[in-house]
């Protein structure tokens, strides 16, 4: 069978949050599918030790730190992969923090706006210089990696599904203004994820038997699974599809 429609052949990613996890998952998996691939994050020494294998791999890269909670920074990365590459194809955007839990009531304002700053605000200044772009070259992709928190709350993580149920409306915005010019704009919403940043949610085990009992397929997900859904959305298999929010999570009624 023919699967040329997942290749990425020749086009150029950017993704924030590039360093481990589920950014660098679909870093690499964007390489393996024929993409350049650029990857930011806010230490320089993961997203280039990504970067390197990338090269490994006969694919350009591009290693650039970023800190998300910078507008500053994040515009000076979109400049930089622009002289390097002199275009964005696709982006990614990843990059995120969840430095607290508790209940809303007992939220600092400091730490809510720490998170709105990362998750919400370093999304949409990203999508903002990126979409200008992609409106002018009439042609890309942005993925946003959101989270089922985003759709239905969590208790004890207020703050971070209020920031990714804000992503939901920024993908669905940006992809009704950016349609007209053939720009595509989705959202993946993960469940539980076996990632180093949701370390402390899956190594619980009563929460994770909890989680399994609300959960079909009895486990959570991994990086490359939600990366293989990234691809889907970056490339022609997606062609018809913008302003969705894909929910993965193991069959979960939410």
């Amino acid at each position: 069978m023919d699967c040329s429609f997942l290749s990425l052949e020749g086009k150029v990613a950017l993704v924030t949050g590039g360093s481990r996890g589920i950014g660098k998952a679909i870093a690499l998996l964007f390489a393996t599918a024929g993409a350049h691939v650029a990857v930011a994050s806010r230490k320089i020494a993961g997203v280039q030790a990504v970067a390197d294998e990338i090269t490994t791999m006969g694919r350009q890269s591009l290693a650039v730190a970023a800190h998300a909670r910078k507008p500053d920074e994040l515009t000076q990365l979109v400049r930089t992969v622009m002289e390097r590459f002199g275009r964005i194809d696709i982006l990614v955007n990843n990059a995120a923090t969840n430095p607290g839990m508790g209940p809303l009531v007992d939220t600092d304002t400091t730490l809510f706006d720490q998170i709105m700053e990362t998750n919400l605000r370093g999304y949409f200044v990203v999508s903002r210089e990126v979409g200008r772009i992609m409106r002018e070259q009439a042609d890309g992709v942005i993925i946003n990696i959101s989270s089922a928190g985003g759709v239905s709350p969590a208790e004890n993580l207020g703050p971070y599904c209020i920031s990714k149920a804000a992503i939901n409306m920024l993908t669905k915005a940006m992809a009704l203004e950016l349609g007209p010019h053939n720009v595509r704009v989705n959202a993946i919403a993960p469940r539980f994820v076996k990632t180093g940043f949701s370390q402390a949610l899956w190594s619980d085990e009563r929460l994770m038997e909890k989680e399994y009992a609300q959960v079909p397929l009895k486990r959570i997900g991994t990086t490359d699974e939600i990366a293989r859904s990234a691809l889907f959305l970056a490339s022609s298999a997606a062609n018809y599809m913008t302003g969705q929010v894909v929910v993965i999570n193991g069959g979960a009624f939410l």
